[in-house]
């Protein structure tokens, strides 16, 4: 029976599930005669590890027999919790679930069956390796991981508990593993982390992120499209900014871990950069590069926020010129310095939340009228569905997924912009 990886949370997960998946089968997993399921848990909030409790208990009414497994950063910082659901048969580490011997860690594979918690200390890891892998799979655009872990401790944050100190892949292999992707037919390529913009430190040669995204597009001159996950903007170094100026290949898309637009909240997240410091990094990148789209992660409701404190977010949407926003409304962390700071009343937050969102569905409307006449290269994800360069939605009329067509955008519904049929003008590059 094939080993079923249930995925959770970021595109790093995503990516690490396919080495799952491979391990996982090299393991023996796939000849269990009632299945594996695993799965891959986020934990940036509490909603997150709820939904995947819920999850595992659904997969066991599902599958009374199969053998199931938890891991990833809901598993590493909650391993206890995981490991008394009597669903669960196996919880790993976020270090252990990319090693083949971790998933014959089962009864069925003569292991005492109360050794049922595979956790080690994930401070202690002090490097990332380059795990290969041909393709994501049902993903039209492929993700490699660039950087693992995060050595800043926002209060409000779990995640670096689940991830360990920040460590960088090596030049070579982040290369490598883009090779063989081109190499199967991918136009595009995400590179991703958890603190991406801190690569390159702890590797020789004064490295920064800028200088890999250079070397991957000079090195792979077969690569159409270069996109970059969630960035830090004050760790935006020199190299970055002149690739972004010069480089069309590396896509005009940046979206910022911003989380507040109030200097005091953001003293208070420990945070390292100001209100000043986004709306400067936006006007100066769009200086460089006019079509640049900016879309930014916000918290609504941090502890001790004021209306006007929470005023300084919303206007910093326009400020910052910000299409995208994912809006958190903020969920305390058991274990962090913000779950320990006065809290918010909950209608507040969500009310906030609300509030946010809807400055922007307006931004994101203004965007989607700006680009009404234009024409755009567009990657199709799945039948009628695409993204521009911009990472902007958009609805196509073709269904290679994977492939990039070329079309004029004729309007929008509110949602995704609409593209017209095809002409003579478009193009088309096989897979």
């Amino acid at each position: 029976m094939a080993v079923d990886v249930v995925t959770f949370g970021c595109r790093l997960n995503t990516y690490e599930s396919e080495v799952m998946k491979r391990e996982a089968d090299a393991a023996g997993l796939g000849t269990l005669e009632n299945g594996a399921i695993i799965f891959n848990t986020c934990a940036v909030t509490s909603e997150a590890v709820r939904q995947a409790r819920q999850a595992i208990r659904k997969a066991r009414r599902d599958n009374p027999a199969a053998r199931i497994i938890v891991t990833g950063c809901a598993a590493q910082t909650g391993a206890d919790d995981f490991a008394a659901m009597d669903e669960v048969d196996l919880v790993l580490g976020n270090e252990e679930k990319l090693k083949s011997n971790s998933y014959r860690m089962l009864p069925d594979f003569g292991v005492n069956q109360f050794e049922k918690v595979r956790v080690n200390d994930i401070m202690e890891v002090r490097e990332t390796a380059s795990h290969m892998v041909d393709a994501i799979e049902g993903r039209a655009r492929a993700f490699v991981q660039v950087q693992n872990g995060c050595d800043h401790r926002c209060t409000f944050c779990i995640i670096p508990y689940g991830r360990g100190n920040s460590r960088s892949v090596p030049m070579g292999g982040v290369i490598e593993q883009v090779k063989r992707l081109v190499g199967n037919g991918y136009h595009e390529v995400v590179l991703t982390g958890v603190d991406m913009t801190s690569y390159g430190p702890d590797l020789p040669g004064n490295l920064r992120l800028g200088k890999l995204v250079k070397t991957v597009l000079k090195e792979v001159p077969d690569l159409q499209r270069l996109r970059l996950s969630s960035i830090d903007s004050i760790e935006a170094d020199e190299d970055l900014m002149e690739a972004l100026a010069t480089e069309s290949r590396l896509m005009p898309h940046l979206h910022l871990s911003l989380q507040s637009g109030d200097n005091m909240i953001l003293k208070r997240m420990k945070r390292r950069h100001s209100r000043e410091n986004s709306i400067t990094f936006c006007e100066t990148v769009r200086s460089i590069r006019p079509d640049i789209v900016f879309g930014a992660d916000i918290i609504a409701g941090f502890p001790t926020e004021t209306e006007e404190m929470f005023e300084n977010s919303i206007r910093i949407v326009e400020e910052c010129g910000l299409t995208n926003l994912h809006v958190f409304p903020f969920s305390p962390r058991e274990g962090t310095p913000a779950a320990r700071m006065p809290q918010m009343n909950r209608k507040i937050i969500k009310d906030r939340a609300a509030r946010l969102r809807a400055a922007g569905n307006a931004a994101y409307d203004k965007h989607l009228n700006s680009l009404v006449g234009t024409r755009q290269k567009i990657l199709v994800e799945r039948e009628g569905i695409g993204r521009t360069e911009g990472f902007t939605l958009v609805g196509v009329d073709a269904d290679a997924a994977g492939t990039i067509i070329e079309r004029t955008i004729t309007g929008h519904d509110g949602d995704k912009l609409l593209a017209n049929a095809s002409d003579n003008g478009s193009n088309r590059h096989a897979a």
